[in-house]
């Protein structure tokens, strides 16, 4: 008998982006990407209430997003369409993860809602086929419910797992929403770095291309990457921002740095996982 229920918490876990290369872009305008994800032990948690009335019903909603725009709700009515499922579930959100912080939150909250509810309404999907239906919902979801390390390529759909060290990882989050579509769109990015052959990374190796255009962009962005940079050289952003963040192999050495955070700078400590916490469901 699984352990994961109706009864159960549910876990969507943040990523980091270990290194973000923008190796080119398509003519259909998205961009093609080369870069390390990490899951890590900090989350958003969702839990689901069955229905019988079919209905789909988000109990938390996001203050100022419509229903049906809502990527849980989305993610929920997107596996009905997909296999006929009758059933309905009400989902229940509470968020820990910020929005627009490049961790990834909207995207896990998504793969999550594909995860458990395939697994609770027995709609016997299989994770390639869920890594699918994710990618019709946002690009970085098919990673989530893919739920290994992993490097990725593309335009975020083509994985070869990496075993990654074990590392504590100080978060931190400055007081800004990055738009993804304001990086992306940005004329200066970057667009040609040279791609690399998976089986040639190196745990360390790499930068993050759209970090230049959201530090010029939000200056936020900048100071805390500068703060964390002095104190930790390998320091760099996640995603398309605002996160910023620092990998260290001893946490009693993350603790410390973390415990000089100057005040109005907020972040946090999250150790590194080996996989995604429904990796195995």
């Amino acid at each position: 008998m699984s352990r994961w229920t109706w009864d159960s918490s549910w876990p969507a876990p943040a990523k980091l982006n270990l290194f973000l290369h923008v190796v080119g872009r398509r003519v259909d305008g998205y961009h093609l990407l080369q870069t390390v994800f990490r899951f890590i032990d900090r989350a958003d948690t969702l839990h689901f209430a069955p229905r019988a009335d079919g209905r789909v019903v988000l109990a938390t909603p996001t203050p100022g997003v419509e229903a049906a725009n809502d990527l849980t709700f989305r993610a929920a009515r997107l596996l009905q369409d997909a296999t006929g499922c009758r059933h309905g579930a009400t989902l229940h959100l509470s968020k820990s993860l910020p929005l627009g912080g490049g961790l990834g939150g909207g995207s896990s909250d998504a793969a999550t809602v594909l995860l458990a509810l395939n697994h609770l309404w027995q709609t016997g999907l299989s994770r390639t086929e869920l890594r699918q239906l994710g990618l019709q919902l946002g690009a970085d979801v098919p990673v989530f419910v893919h739920g290994r390390n992993t490097f990725a390529e593309g335009i975020g759909e083509a994985f070869s797992d990496v075993e990654l060290p074990p590392e504590t990882y100080l978060v931190l989050h400055p007081a800004a929403n990055v738009p993804t579509g304001a990086i992306f769109g940005a004329p200066e990015l970057r667009r040609d770095t040279p791609p690399i052959r998976p089986a040639d990374w190196r745990h360390g190796a790499g930068r993050n291309d759209l970090e230049p255009v959201a530090c010029a962009k939000f200056p936020e962005v900048a100071g805390h990457l500068e703060w964390l940079r002095r104190r930790a050289p390998n320091a760099m952003m996640t995603g398309s921002g605002a996160c910023v963040f620092a990998g260290f192999s001893d946490p009693d050495m993350a603790a410390a740095v973390f415990r000089r955070l100057p005040t109005g700078m907020a972040g946090w400590l999250a150790a590194g996982l080996t996989a995604h916490p429904l990796a195995s469901l």
